[in-house]
């Protein structure tokens, strides 16, 4: 089984020995939830989130010292076709605009305390054109993909992911329909402003582009459908998984991107949480797909790590309660 990145051939990702969270500590912290000055249960999704921690910290006092939020940029050939209001060019200069602090992500990272590395990915050189070629070959998801997993800081206690490229939306829902079918119309949202007649193109787009690249395994479809930061999020997800670090992915974008994952083996999502519930349409029947239960629904939809970096903070608080609160001994009440 391969333990560590680089990897060698795309399959390799398959050969992956996934480490698992401690039982032990997971129970640890269940039992010192039901000590806490509370009713039981009282805090809902929180004491979920820190005992998910707990396992994967192998603690029953988990904590968040370092945090790291990762932005994967690319652009994609699809873009020929029309499917977006919005040139590409409009992909590195967002890029700029992370780099001198001026995007959301950048406040809402300030805020949670999360490092941010913005990682653009050949934006000079966009993917193929899905409806007339794979999106990349082999190595090239292959480089994106080690990219992604090299740009994980191992010592982080967290993982925040978002991502940013012009087109990404019309490579979602193809990358959605292909791994868990229906129609286009089941994926397919308004993006970065697409008005009806352009929703209805980009279906027809999309449906073309799944059909030319029906019958692959799900790495084969990331190849096919996806774009390099996808492949990026991928690589990035993995290597947490390796390095035994919890992640939050942000909105459709990212849930689609790892939805191959999912198709390759479910258990490699284990270790990630869905930060938020975008509003664009095919995120909660996707989050639905995957199991998994987003932290936050606000009615976002810039992407970015947006959602995920807010729901670090809800995280966060999980875990402050978890230690900080006294139990009913300490507090000398009797329960």
């Amino acid at each position: 089984m391969m333990t560590a990145f680089p990897l060698g051939r795309l399959d390799d990702v398959n050969e992956l020995d996934l480490p698992e969270p401690a039982a032990s500590a997971r129970a640890a912290a269940q039992a010192r939830q039901m000590q806490l000055t509370k009713p039981p249960g009282s805090l809902g999704r929180l004491e979920e989130l820190a005992c998910f921690m707990a396992g994967w910290q192998r603690t029953e006092h988990p904590r968040i010292e370092k945090a790291q939020a990762l932005v994967f940029a690319g652009n994609h050939g699809v873009c020929a076709q029309g499917v977006n209001p919005f040139p590409q060019a409009v992909t590195a200069l967002m890029v700029e605009n992370f780099a001198r602090k001026g995007a959301a992500i950048n406040q809402l990272c300030d805020v949670a305390d999360a490092t941010l590395r913005v990682v653009p990915l050949e934006l000079e050189r966009p993917t193929a054109d899905i409806t007339e070629a794979p999106a990349m070959s082999a190595d090239e998801c292959l480089d994106a993909l080690n990219t992604g997993a090299a740009a994980v800081d191992e010592s982080a206690d967290i993982l925040v992911l978002g991502e940013m490229g012009i087109g990404n939306s019309t490579i979602s829902a193809a990358l959605a329909l292909a791994v868990f079918g229906g129609t286009a119309q089941d994926w397919v949202g308004p993006g970065t402003g697409s008005d009806a007649a352009g929703q209805a193109h980009k279906r027809a787009i999309i449906s073309r582009a799944v059909a030319r690249h029906e019958g692959l395994a799900p790495i084969g479809i990331l190849a096919a459908l996806g774009g390099r930061e996808q492949a990026a999020l991928c690589g990035a997800v993995l290597a947490a998984r390796l390095a035994r670090i919890p992640v939050i992915l942000d909105g459709f974008i990212c849930t689609a991107a790892i939805a191959p994952l999912y198709a390759a083996n479910p258990a490699m999502l284990d270790h990630c949480l869905i930060g938020h519930q975008s509003a664009e349409p095919g995120h909660a029947r996707l989050c639905a797909r995957l199991g998994k239960r987003p932290l936050l629904a606000l009615d976002m939809a810039l992407g970015e790590g947006t959602g995920a970096a807010l729901a670090l903070n809800v995280l966060r608080g999980a875990l402050a309660c978890h230690n900080g609160m006294a139990t009913f001994e300490e507090a000398d009440i009797n329960a």
